[in-house]
């Protein structure tokens, strides 16, 4: 009877953490997929590079976009069920020197946020700040730019392609993704994964119920990479030569890291109720056992600080 409950407990968590890894995963765009009533709009605007773009947008997609034109171009479509609705909901838009500000304006609504919402594609000059970018229920892209960026959003994606520059990226119940970015990145979210590849620079990673997956070309060497999760696997590789400080924690999942072969770092590695192991021959040899290993690879160097309970340790060669 013990074991009847027990299996039955494990199999109600893991159909609750199933649901939730979906959820994550949606795209709560597709609900203006299901609407009745839809309106597109047009704005455009010369603005010189170096500028700043502020976008406030309560229930759908933004997705930005850098090209060579001293132009910022606002395409979009808004989305309701019923005409009412939609002609409820404005678009500010307002422009001055070297600041392009959007806003969806709208009167409370209740229940499934009434089925509406906005859908921007903006196209900015390469280099542009992005001073605030900021959603629900929508996914928020930004893709070829140069320049720091705030991106907050709620049950939705946030997505970084060839992207310079200092980021902060939030979200909640979605994923945070990174491809071919060069800057100090801090990302947050809960019930979603992290992943970050080709970065150049520098990650702060914190999630909650799920995985990180980080490979870094070229590391930035003046502070340690941080990844935090809890109940998820981190993964964690240098492709480059340059190894840099890693501290990276979680509970109840893997800690996977891997080094190239000529790496010099000084290893301090411990998890509970699982297992160390390392494929590097160690030097200078302070703890090992089963569950905790202190020592160097190579000549020392760089320090790798892994620590997980319930999870495995593996620090191997690319």
């Amino acid at each position: 009877m013990m074991r009847y409950l027990l299996a039955k407990r494990y199999l109600l968590a893991l159909s609750a953490v199933s649901l939730m890894l979906t959820l994550s995963g949606c795209d709560f765009d597709d609900v203006g997929s299901m609407t009745r009533e839809k309106e597109d709009f047009h704005y455009g605007y010369d603005v010189a590079p170096g500028g700043r773009l502020t976008v406030e947008n309560f229930n759908g997609s933004v997705e930005i976009y850098g090209w060579d034109q001293n132009k910022v171009e606002i395409n979009g479509s808004k989305y309701a069920s019923t005409r009412a609705q939609l002609d409820e909901m404005k678009v500010d838009v307002a422009s001055s020197a070297g600041l392009v500000s959007v806003r969806t304006l709208a009167p409370p609504m209740t229940g499934w946020r009434n089925n509406r919402g906005v859908k921007y594609v903006i196209h900015v000059p390469r280099k542009t700040r992005l001073e605030r970018i900021e959603s629900s229920n929508g996914t928020i892209r930004a893709e070829n730019i140069e320049g720091e960026a705030r991106l907050v959003t709620s049950n939705g994606t946030v997505r970084l392609m060839k992207y310079q520059g200092n980021v902060d990226a939030r979200t909640s119940n979605g994923t945070i993704a990174l491809e071919e970015f060069e800057g100090a990145a801090t990302l947050v979210t809960s019930n979603g994964a992290i992943n970050a590849t080709g970065v150049r620079g520098y990650i702060d990673a914190t999630t909650s119920n799920g995985p990180i997956t980080t490979s870094v070309t070229e590391a930035t060497l003046s502070r340690p990479m941080k990844l935090r999760s809890s109940n998820g696997p981190v993964t964690f590789t240098v492709l480059g030569n340059r190894v840099p400080d890693v501290d990276a924690r979680t509970s109840n999942g893997p800690i996977t890291l891997r080094l190239p072969g000529t790496a010099n770092a000084k290893l301090r590695a411990h998890t509970s109720n699982s297992q160390v192991s390392c494929d590097f021959g160690l030097n200078k040899v302070m703890l090992q056992s089963k569950t905790e290993v202190e020592g160097e690879i190579g000549d020392g160097g760089p320090v790798l600080a892994l620590t997980t309970s319930n999870g495995h340790i593996r620090v191997t060669r690319n």
